[in-house]
Formats: structure tokens, C-alpha cells, sequence
């Protein structure tokens, strides 16, 4: 952990990262069960989606989530208020600010990743839910895009938010952004990685809380990033392969509780697996998440077989999850 670390809650030493269609509140109570520690985000949630759609079915998550965080996009001052303290009513522990996502639906909308070009009115933004609520307010976001310079924009960026808003805690996916000529699957890929801007942004910026995103697929990886920033957010690795959070309790939060093993994974999910079939929310629904589980042990492609082809099945319950979990040897 990095020597003179802010302290702040929730603790971000290691999150998850918000992603579409992967973090819902089922992933994310999964993932609780794996580790106590690490904060979780939800999935980007527009403010159109909270102001003028169904609230609670944006907002609602199982108390055993926490910490958590909400992801907002947006880029209307007021809008941002207004959803701030929705989120602070339903009992989250943070609110992210999207400043990273390359979407066509996202620029179309004016905010995730072009906002990059606009650290005035992204300051007004923070600024309007600091002021709405009484919760950390964060920002995640690229380090440059387009033709634009990395450095300097985002210097300009961060010194922008963090001198006209009361944001301290910047989220910074270590990929500049190209809104034109890439998808957003390539922007994901392509763009080179530059930890050494973010190493840098930290030793500029010391009393800032930084955190590192892009490209971090192990512990041992988060451990060394840790060394030169405050914090480091785990993306697609944690979903595929999501096990790996099962030591970062205890070698990123000083948690000596023994890791449950992957079988007890499942027998801690089971109550909420039913009582959410008693909703009558299907199963396959809830296990798609899980099917990374035994990645890489005897049995892992029978298991992930097994859920797949029947746990969409109309009345699948329990029966097919155990019948899955016995592929796989304990």
C-alpha cells in the first residue's frame, strides 16, 4: 500500500470497475461473497434513466453489497444534483462521475469521455452533487482524447476538477480515448496503456486520491501499482475470472479472515438465489455471473455447460445450480 495513504471511505486500495451489463446488483453480491473488502460499482446509470425512467429499478441493491458505489452519466449540473440525492436515499456509500465511456450513445448525450474536453463544466458538475449531498464524490475518466496530449490534458483536467470543486478522488483509466475511428471494444484494447502518467499525476498531485484502471489482471499487479498510487480498479479480470478477489482481503486490506473456497462461494449465494426465485427472477439471470467461478480447475467446462444450457429453463432453481457445482470436485 502506498506509503502515507489517504485515509478515505469507502476504502478504494482495490474496486471494481462499472461495467455495462456485467456489474448489476447480482454480480455485485456475488462478488461480495468472494471478498469483504473490495468496493464495487454499479453500471453506468444515466441521469435521463433516474429523473424521468424507474428509479428504484436503477437504484435498488441488497444491503450485503456494501461499500458501493454508484456510476452516474450525465453532464447537466442539475440533473446530476437531482440524481445524487436519489442515490443518497437508497443508501449508496459514493457517486462516479463517467467521465471515460466512448459510446456513440454516451457522446450523443454529451458526457462520458468527451467531457474530457470540458474540465470547467465537469468541475460545475462535481461541484452541484458535492453541494446536493453529503457523500464522496468521485470521477472516472481517460487521460486524454483524440489528438488531444495526454499530459497536458490531463494536468489540465485534474487540476480544473480538484481547484473549482471539493472532488479529491480521481479515477483514472490509464488509455487515451479515440471518439473517432475506434469502437468502444477497441478503446478498450488499442490505445497504449501509460501507467507512468498516472504514476506521475500522483507525484504531482499528492494530495489527490488516484486510482489506477486498464489492463490490471492480478493481485500481484494491483500490489506493485500500489507502490506509485492510492488505489487500483480491476476491470474485465475480475468478471471473467472473478475468484482472483479471493486473496484481497487479506493481501490489500490487512483481513486475516481465511478466503472462502469456491464451493463455499455457492453456499453463501444460495438464500440469495432464492429469495430472488421467489420474485420470480430467473436464474440464469443471476448465474450468468458465476460461470467464471472454477476458471481454471478440473471440471470448470462441465460446470460452466451445465448452467448454461439450463438455467434459463423455465423452474430452474437451486437443483440446477448444485447439479453444476458437482461437476467441479471440491
Amino acid at each position: 500500500m502506498t506509503a502515507g495513504k489517504i485515509p478515505i471511505f469507502p476504502d478504494r486500495t482495490l474496486s471494481v470497475a462499472p461495467m455495462m451489463d456485467w456489474t448489476d446488483r447480482h454480480d455485485r453480491y456475488f462478488l461480495r461473497q468472494i471478498s469483504r473488502h473490495t468496493l464495487l460499482y454499479t453500471e453506468m446509470v444515466s441521469t435521463g434513466a433516474l429523473i424521468y425512467g424507474d428509479a428504484a429499478r436503477h437504484l435498488a441493491f441488497h444491503a450485503g453489497e456494501h461499500p458501493v458505489a454508484l456510476q452516474l452519466g450525465g453532464s447537466d449540473p442539475d440533473d446530476l444534483a437531482r440524481s445524487a440525492e436519489l442515490a443518497r436515499k437508497w443508501g449508496y456509500d459514493e457517486i462516479n462521475l463517467n467521465c471515460g465511456c466512448p459510446s456513440d450513445r454516451v457522446q450523443n448525450g454529451a458526457f462520458g469521455a468527451c467531457l474530457m474536453a470540458e474540465p470547467e463544466q465537469v468541475a460545475r458538475c462535481m461541484d452541484a452533487m458535492a453541494t446536493a449531498v453529503d457523500l464522496p464524490v468521485t470521477v472516472k475518466h481517460r487521460t486524454a482524447i483524440d489528438e488531444r496530449d495526454e499530459r497536458d490534458t490531463l494536468w489540465r483536467f485534474v487540476e480544473t476538477v480538484a481547484a473549482k470543486s471539493p472532488t479529491r478522488t480521481f479515477i483514472v483509466h490509464a488509455r487515451k480515448a479515440w471518439l473517432k475511428g475506434l469502437s468502444p471494444k477497441q478503446n478498450r484494447d488499442v490505445p497504449p496503456l501509460r501507467y507512468d502518467l498516472v504514476y506521475a499525476l500522483k507525484q504531482a498531485f499528492p494530495g489527490l486520491e488516484i486510482i489506477l484502471n486498464g489492463g490490471v489482471t492480478t493481485l500481484a499487479a494491483a500490489r506493485a501499482h500500489l507502490q506509485h498510487v492510492d488505489g487500483v480498479m480491476i476491470g474485465r479480470e475480475a468478471y471473467r475470472n472473478p475468484y482472483i478477489l479471493a486473496e484481497a482481503d487479506r493481501l490489500l486490506f490487512a483481513d486475516p479472515t481465511a478466503p472462502p473456497t469456491r464451493h463455499e462461494v455457492l453456499q453463501r449465494m444460495e438464500p440469495y438465489l432464492a429469495e430472488k426465485l421467489a420474485e420470480d427472477i430467473c436464474l440464469g439471470h443471476m448465474t450468468r455471473h458465476m460461470l467464471g467461478l472454477f476458471k481454471g480447475c478440473p471440471g470448470a467446462r462441465n460446470w460452466r455447460r451445465h448452467l448454461s444450457e439450463n438455467a434459463f429453463r423455465p423452474g430452474a432453481g437451486l437443483d440446477t445450480l448444485r447439479e453444476a457445482a458437482a461437476q467441479v470436485p471440491q
